[in-house]
């Protein structure tokens, strides 16, 4: 099949997609209000790099487990049973709230809850769609994936902040709201279909986790892969943890704006998820790749530059646009290129860079504290934008060319 939504015409995937959509749309629904809250209780960059930073802990442990579990489990019971984390961190954070007896601790316990479950959902919903469509359409199935994700992006914050702003509703409701959506993408994952494991025999946990990481490192087109993302989510990536920061804090604007300049960023990779859709699995992804890592770069730079709110929404706009290319065509590269064996597992080793984006938020939080969060932006992109350079020039982009050159 070919076009922009070829991976649309095959009934199990669209279930798949209207599950992701509602799941995205909870779960950044539950990333803005958590922002929210950590800021209003302390007002601190290096809170709110807290919170984030034990969701990337919590990332860390269970993910390696996911992949292994989406290798060795069928995945539809594995994604069932993972969300309902999400399912369970917005009700009770929705109590707590309501009942006025909300604390910090309770948004790092959320945070953990909702880390580990999506370190088991994560792998098996990206190998759940390699199943459904098979490698010659994985591409366009992740970019259509993404695209429901960045359309929550542009959706979830705007209907979070109004539904926050609005003095019959608030934070308790909104994140009733949020369980609801968990409970649909619930709903939607039991009516597909339950694919056998593809890794048998006894189950070794550690064992499974080593043998892919040995995997990995001895494939150079998943390794360059994989050292490229997590360079740019730990840096360049983290910018959307201050994002409160920068916006209340740099610009002095109230917490709706907050949700402006989050949906402008989402408007960029919606578009950009429209078209990368229809490239992914072209011979161009490797290269459009590196350009978009390094252009995502030098966008966190120049929020740490950006003179006025204003500046900063249109650049955002474009931040979003190239994470959303570059994360698509890197988790397709590498999926097209691993073993049938190791899907989920090398899925879940990618998933990791989320893991390192969440820790970094802390010391990249108090560097922030330290020597302003303009600095530290414009550090973090310069980071993030020299690694994808140098694996593009060095190995990445001619390397994967040259072997999907010799498999056709």
């Amino acid at each position: 099949m070919n076009g922009r939504f070829a991976a649309l015409q095959q009934r199990d995937f669209r279930v798949l997609w209207i599950g992701a959509l509602f799941s995205f749309m909870g779960v950044q629904m539950q990333f803005f209000l958590r922002g929210i809250l950590a800021w209003d209780l302390t007002e601190r960059a290096d809170a709110l790099g807290l919170v984030y930073f034990v969701l990337g802990v919590s990332l860390l442990v269970a993910t390696p487990l996911g992949g292994v579990a989406s290798d060795r489990f069928p995945k539809r019971t594995l994604m069932l049973v993972s969300q309902s984390g999400t399912f369970v961190a917005p009700l009770l954070l929705s109590i707590a709230v309501l009942a006025d007896v909300v604390a910090y601790w309770m948004l790092v316990g959320s945070a953990v809850l909702q880390g580990t479950a999506f370190g088991f959902f994560g792998p098996a919903r990206v190998a759940m769609a390699r199943d459904l469509v098979g490698r010659e359409n994985l591409g366009n199935a992740i970019g259509l994936q993404s695209l429901a994700m960045n359309g929550t992006r542009t959706l979830a914050p705007s209907l979070a902040g109004a539904l926050v702003g609005w003095s019959a509703f608030g934070i308790g409701p909104t994140y009733i709201v949020a369980t609801l959506l968990a409970v649909g993408a619930m709903i939607a994952t039991a009516l597909l279909p339950n694919p056998p494991a593809v890794l048998g025999g006894a189950a070794r946990p550690v064992a499974d986790i080593m043998a892919g990481i040995r995997y990995v490192r001895a494939t150079p087109e998943i390794r360059g892969v994989v050292a490229a993302t997590f360079a740019v989510l730990m840096f360049a990536f983290s910018y959307v943890s201050f994002i409160p920061a920068l916006v209340e804090g740099e610009f002095g604007l109230e917490e709706q704006h907050v949700g402006y300049f989050t949906s402008a960023g989402s408007v960029g990779a919606l578009l950009a998820g429209l078209w990368v859709a229809g490239v992914a699995d072209s011979p161009r992804a490797p290269w459009i790749m590196a350009v978009a890592g390094m252009l995502f770069g030098l966008s966190v730079v120049g929020l740490g530059l950006a003179p006025s709110f204003g500046v900063a929404v249109a650049i955002v706009a474009f931040a979003g646009a190239s994470t959303t290319t570059f994360q698509t065509l890197s988790n397709t590269l590498a999926l097209q290129a691993a073993a049938d064996e190791f899907g989920g597992r090398v899925q879940s080793i990618l998933q990791l860079g989320f893991a390192g984006f969440g820790m970094a938020a802390l010391p990249l939080g108090v560097l922030a504290e330290r020597i302003g969060l303009r600095t530290a932006l414009v550090i973090m992109g310069s980071i993030a934008a020299a690694a994808v350079g140098r694996w593009a020039l060095m190995t990445g982009a001619v390397q994967i060319r040259q072997s999907r050159d010799a498999r056709v």
